[in-house]
């Protein structure tokens, strides 16, 4: 996907962070809308070390929201396939991207309407802390 083709299952967006600035950004907001960072999987370490190829630099952030989670899961246990939300940070073409995933399109999935309301709760947090980081047009104005 190029930098100008929109994201179909997630909101990416440039930044005029830095890399290491996007990131402590991204997780402190995360944070501010109730989500803990469980996992940091820094992909171009990982693909250095497992295939030996250079990439570039890519972060993705493993966010989960307690209550949250814990709502959807006590309604369908095998949610957690599906989770945590993730977010990421990554460098293309010079410039750093921030995004996150679109929550209810991915638990739109599972069929059952009575997820929307959750879903549409944790979109509305993700954008909010991605804003934070990349503030999308309607944000700026």
């Amino acid at each position: 996907m190029s930098a100008t083709e929109k994201c179909t299952y997630g909101d990416v967006r440039p930044t005029n962070l830095s890399f290491e600035e996007a990131i402590a950004k991204l997780e402190a907001a995360l944070k501010n809308e109730g989500f803990g960072v469980l996992t940091r999987i820094d992909i171009q370490a990982k693909l250095k070390e497992k295939l030996g190829v250079q990439f570039p630099r890519y972060m993705i952030l493993g966010a989960c929201n307690p209550p949250i989670a814990h709502k959807a899961l006590q309604q369908d246990v095998d949610l957690g396939l599906l989770l945590p939300c993730n977010a990421v940070v990554y460098e293309r073409d010079g410039r750093i991207y921030a995004g996150v995933v679109d929550a209810a399109r991915m638990l739109s999935i599972t069929g059952y309407p009575q997820m929307e309301p959750l879903a549409c709760e944790v979109n509305d947090r993700l954008r909010r802390a991605l804003d934070a980081v990349a503030p999308s047009a309607a944000a700026a104005s």
